[in-house]
């Protein structure tokens, strides 16, 4: 502004702030993480006939990508920024030092960055189930790059497109839409839904809030302190449902 009224009462000839943006402030995960004031996860039941679908009906990887969210809770973008060498099957663990920076959704035009936050840096245990996913579709991998050998640019990533790219993130969230609509899931599913899905199924399991959030990858524990008394109330109010349901049969 003061640039502006000097340039316009002739005591200097440019304006050297013309056409200069303040930039935006990132936001780290923890703070996005906080600001979502809506908590929407998948059931067990739901979550369980998802997945299937997703098996029977998915197109290619969905069914791994899916899965893998819904069992490791990783961050949409730490999914797509893994590679082989963060897989390590004889210790049945994934490895989580990066995250895919992708806001133009170009294939080529993507950034490896590490994560926000020390916590989010963490090795999760894996079970045999996707350890046995993963086998399979390495297999499948290997084909793909021998097919397409020619254009194929392989960085090691796991989830990668047929060109050897990482996956964008947009055709996870068009291929999740097709999925739900598909299911009858009328609910507002997001990719990090399944983050708060796997969140909900370690407290249903018993897990303690300090194993949740080394898993989760959260630096201040309050984050999953709030997850922890959301996914908590819901259950409660389950239980309270289906206990004067059972009730009722008992009145007269």
């Amino acid at each position: 502004m003061n640039f502006r009224k000097a340039l316009t009462q002739g005591l200097i000839k440019i304006n050297p702030t013309e056409n200069f943006k303040i930039p935006k402030k990132q936001q780290s995960v923890e703070e996005l993480e906080k600001a979502e004031e809506e908590i929407v996860f998948l059931e067990k039941e739901e979550l369980a006939y998802f997945l299937k679908l997703t098996y029977t009906d998915g197109l290619a990887m969905d069914s791994l990508i899916f899965t893998v969210l819904s069992y490791t809770g990783l961050r949409i973008g730490e999914l797509l920024a893994l590679k082989w060498g963060d897989s390590k099957e004889t210790q049945g663990t994934i490895r989580v030092t990066k995250t895919l920076y992708n806001p133009n959704n170009h294939f080529e035009k993507y950034q490896l960055l590490t994560p926000k936050t020390k916590g989010s840096i963490r090795t999760i245990k894996i079970d045999e189930m996707l350890l046995n996913m993963l086998k399979k579709h390495r297999i499948k991998q290997n084909e793909i790059k021998l097919k397409n050998r020619l254009v194929y640019n392989d960085n090691g990533f796991i989830f990668a497109r047929e060109d050897g790219h990482p996956q964008l993130r947009k055709v996870v969230d068009t291929r999740l839409k097709r999925l739900l609509k598909k299911a009858g899931i009328k609910k507002h599913i997001t990719p990090h839904s399944f983050r708060h899905t796997h969140s909900s199924l370690l407290i249903e399991a018993g897990v303690g809030i300090k194993e949740i959030q080394q898993r989760l990858g959260h630096t201040d524990i309050n984050t999953t302190m709030n997850i922890y008394a959301h996914m908590t109330d819901n259950m409660e109010e389950k239980a309270s449902h289906q206990f004067s349901k059972l009730m009722e049969d008992l009145q007269l």
